[in-house]
């Protein structure tokens, strides 16, 4: 029989056993960053801009020439310039003068708003109308207004996203701080299992769920997954495999082997190469998950149930993974209404997957062996272990599925 944890506990445990482990950095070129971790503070070391300059096709001005300005009684001001992109402009304006710049060019000195070409009408002569007020700093990008020297740009801890990437551009950043990848090893265990190429044979054969979507999860995390194969029950062949991947891996996770069955020697082989944390989860699915160390290296036996093996990843791997890289997970979150009665077998915290549907959440009953379940899915609620019914119309805090 299973010594369960309840989910809050098992968290504590992996913090309080592994939190502490963090990888090293080194340094990719900026095409090769997006998505990994950053390492070090990213300060700036310069303005960005380093001029004032317009956010808009149109005419500098001063602000005051425009007052109760409209188009049945237009401002006239003297053009007496233009600005050119890439080129400094040496020109500065006057009251009663305004000069022409394009978007991005250098606005001259003493500009305080751009009228949009738009808002004016060439008189002819060098004499330009304006039809509208406008207000000091309208269309005006500063010196320094996206960074200034000494200021922290991008914090270390943060994955980097596509405008990061453009962010580190513009500082001049050709190579970037990272943190190294965590390489995590796959085995799956069963006789039953023959790889997602094969054919099924015969009855009872079932091809392998697990490792592709592991895979998949785990280079989601930013992180390096390591095939070690399908490996029959047979203890001396796991024990072999295990010894191979702890020797290549920063954290190894086992498929299939987790529950009480005979054949089932997960446990067994895991305390007598290392020693076995905790083996069983107050939570449905992923009762019988194992948690472990071998030589240091985090082992997780995930059920080999797909379902089962998808949610102990998300639930307790996935954030290691994340800690190790030193960032943190920020899912995204709704709450919404349920559409209808959910009822709950077990005394057990409940990963429900939901669809939505017109601002509601659909509940989808779980069956542990059918992946289809999670990927028809848009997201998961959390079912508390006290709590055996939610009635319709309930409102629900519903986690997006997003990789």
């Amino acid at each position: 029989m299973l010594i369960t944890k309840p989910v809050s506990e098992v968290k504590e445990i992996i913090q309080h056993t592994f939190g502490k482990v963090r990888m090293g950095s080194e340094t990719v070129p900026l095409l090769d960053c997006l998505g990994r971790v950053l390492a070090e503070d990213v300060i700036a070391s310069a303005y960005i801009p380093n001029f004032d300059r317009s956010g808009m096709d149109g005419y500098a001005v001063k602000a005051d020439d425009l007052v109760g300005c409209s188009e049945s009684k237009p401002a006239r001001l003297r053009l007496v310039g233009q600005s050119q992109m890439g080129e400094h402009i040496k020109l500065q304006i006057e009251n009663g003068q305004c000069a022409y710049v394009p978007t991005g060019g250098e606005v001259p000195a003493g500009t305080e708003a751009v009228v949009m070409i738009e808002d004016t009408k060439d008189l002819g002569d060098g004499w330009i109308g304006f039809n509208k007020p406008y207000q000091k700093k309208t269309n005006v990008i500063f010196r320094g207004e996206d960074m200034k020297p000494g200021e922290v740009v991008i914090p270390a801890g943060k994955r980097l996203k596509i405008a990061d990437t453009g962010t580190l551009a513009a500082m001049g950043m050709v190579n970037v701080p990272v943190m190294v990848k965590p390489k995590v090893g796959i085995i799956s265990t069963g006789n039953e299992l023959v790889s997602a190429s094969e054919s099924l044979k015969q009855v009872g054969m079932i091809r392998d769920v697990n490792s592709p979507m592991l895979h998949h999860a785990i280079t989601a995390c930013g992180c390096t997954p390591i095939h070690f194969g399908i490996v029959k029950d047979v203890r001396e062949d796991i024990v072999d495999v295990i010894r191979q991947a702890i020797s290549q891996c920063d954290l190894l996770i086992i498929s299939g082997g987790t529950s009480m069955d005979t054949k089932d020697m997960l446990t067994a082989i895991i305390g007598d190469l290392g020693e076995v944390i905790l083996h069983g989860i107050t939570v449905k699915p992923g009762k019988p998950t194992i948690i472990g160390t071998i030589q240091g290296i985090p082992v997780f036996g995930t059920p080999g149930n797909p379902v089962s093996a998808y949610f102990t990843f998300h639930t307790f791997i996935r954030p290691l993974l994340c800690s190790f890289q030193g960032t943190q997970i920020v899912d995204r979150k709704v709450t919404v209404p349920l559409l209808r009665d959910f009822t709950s077998t077990d005394n057990r915290e409940e990963y429900v997957p939901v669809i939505l549907k017109d601002g509601l959440a659909d509940p989808v009953i779980i069956k542990s062996a059918l992946i289809t379940t999670i990927s028809c899915a848009d997201g998961y609620m959390v079912v508390l272990r006290d709590c055996f019914e939610v009635k319709k119309g309930t409102l629900v805090d519903v986690t997006f599925l997003d990789v």
